[in-house]
């Protein structure tokens, strides 16, 4: 934020007065900013700037005295038995306290230089750490983050005008970070409501919460993107605003002029532990239907397909005929999966869903985890050249599950112009991946020694020679690209191989 200098800088008589004849022609003084060819801005007055930015020319107070009275501080206690296997060594952990070995974690460990949060989690020693949270129902539920409350042995909320309360723990989401509390009071409450209309990027955020343990603190600023995707989970579609937040933050409402609720901060990118102006919000669109289920029983109940999904390239669609990248293709059906039940095959493009596009598999994994289970759905697939539709009777997600595969190198079978070395596969499914060439395609494009190739442009394959001869053959063929199936104990992907000539 810019501060006050002592420094005067005095523009040339002869320039202010062209400056302000100009602008004074124009029929703009006292509307805009003064820019001169010395490259000096001179602010507008505040009233203007925010008339024109469609600001309430008054400020946000109103508005804040509507919303504040259900907002919340968040202080949960921990006990150093329910710490043991959370902290990192020396108790210290990433902003905002995430667990080791979390998505979060994995985020904030790509700031610069590394930068650790200087906090300690309380989790680690025993002791509270606060968060903000919000009301939505007259009867005292309200919601903040999971990590917020994760393992609290007592959670209670505090009002802005000085009332405390215990509260229990209702339901977490720990896909989506979101956490249901219930005041433990027969007291009446003053909800916010969320947001039916989907914020646009550019659009006014106020937000309200505790940073650091201050207390009821407001911001400002404006949404700067949206569906950002930050690692955290499969259903990541984060809003990204610049209103500054903090640790302590977490939880807390981001709201439109209207006072709706768009959003609940969750996280920053920060390289030394307070806000730089880069923000992340769950959706009111993402919260309003988790918060619903964790409500009706505790528990999120996600829709479930059956299958491993990758992007589509530019490669892969040159390689199976699409005319352009959308979509996403079917590295795998799980056996007697919605998705196998319904003929989808491996090597399949999903296109939509229901009539809606489907941009990647990002996409389709939001709207799967949406439907709910036992619901039928249309979906729009691309086979062999050709699309056709496809009922799937939705299930409801199990449990997590790995796939895994094996890895041999035994005689080699050279292709050179993919760079790849074959060799039998030990558990006889596909061909093993004995050596790849440094600089080659198959390099360039993330294929390791140990990868199985199961399939070659659609092709099964289970000896080094019967591939190694498909490859020819592609090659032969003159496309782009050659399309493998591989697969290692991460699951299995599609991969396109540019055709290198010579």
């Amino acid at each position: 934020m810019p501060t006050k200098s002592n420094v005067q800088v005095k523009f040339p008589k002869a320039l202010v007065r062209k400056s302000v004849l100009a602008l004074a022609v124009a029929g703009l003084l006292g509307t805009t900013g003064l820019a001169t060819q010395t490259g000096i801005f001179v602010p507008a007055p505040a009233v203007a700037q925010s008339a024109l930015a469609g600001a309430p020319a008054e400020g946000f107070a109103d508005l804040v005295d509507k919303v504040m009275p259900s907002v919340v501080s968040i202080q949960s206690k921990y006990t150093p038995a329910m710490a043991q296997g959370d902290a990192e060594p020396g108790g210290q952990q990433f902003q905002f306290g995430f667990p080791p070995g979390s998505p979060f974690e994995q985020f904030f460990k790509n700031m610069p230089n590394g930068q650790r949060s200087p906090f300690n989690d309380p989790r680690s020693r025993g002791g509270t750490s606060q968060g903000s949270g919000f009301i939505i129902s007259a009867d005292g539920y309200a919601v903040t983050n999971n990590h917020v409350i994760k393992d609290a042995s007592e959670v209670s909320v505090k009002f802005s005008d000085g009332r405390e309360y215990d509260a229990r723990v209702v339901g977490t989401d720990p896909k989506t970070d979101l956490a249901l509390l219930k005041i433990e009071s027969g007291e009446t409450f003053t909800p916010l409501k969320f947001a039916e209309a989907k914020p646009r990027v550019g659009d006014w955020v106020i937000a309200v919460g505790n940073p650091f343990g201050l207390g009821g603190t407001v911001t400002t600023g404006i949404i700067s993107a949206a569906g950002r995707d930050i690692g955290a989970g499969p259903y990541d579609d984060f809003l990204q605003i610049d209103a500054p937040i903090n640790r302590g933050n977490s939880g807390g409402p981001a709201f439109n002029l209207k006072g709706e609720v768009i959003g609940i901060n969750t996280a920053i990118y920060s390289p030394s532990g307070g806000s730089v102006g880069i923000g992340f919000a769950i959706p009111a669109s993402t919260a309003k239907a988790i918060i619903a289920d964790l409500e009706d029983d505790g528990n999120v109940t996600r829709g479930w397909l059956g299958v491993q999904i990758q992007p589509v390239t530019s490669e892969i669609a040159d390689s199976i005929g699409l005319e352009k990248a959308h979509g996403t293709i079917i590295a795998g059906v799980t056996e007697g999966s919605p998705a196998g039940i319904a003929g989808l095959k491996t090597g399949d493009t999903i296109l939509s869903v229901d009539g809606e596009e489907v941009a990647g598999p990002k996409e389709l994994s939001r709207k799967i985890a949406s439907i709910k289970p036992g619901s039928s759905v249309d979906m729009t697939v691309y086979r062999g050249g050709n699309q056709r539709n496809v009922s799937v009777s939705i299930g409801q997600m199990p449990g997590d599950t790995v796939a895994a595969g094996g890895a041999g190198s035994d005689s080699l079978e050279d292709t050179p112009r993919l760079g790849l070395a074959l060799a039998p596969s030990e558990t006889g499914e596909g061909v093993a991946v004995a050596d790849v060439l440094n600089g080659s395609p198959a390099a360039e494009q993330g294929i390791r020694r140990g990868d199985v190739i199961i399939e070659i442009d659609g092709a099964s394959v289970s000896q080094p020679e019967a591939a190694a001869q498909a490859l020819r053959q592609a090659i032969k063929k003159g496309g782009k690209a050659v399309l493998l199936l591989v697969k290692n104990d991460r699951g299995q992907r599609f991969v396109a191989l540019q055709n290198q000539k010579g």
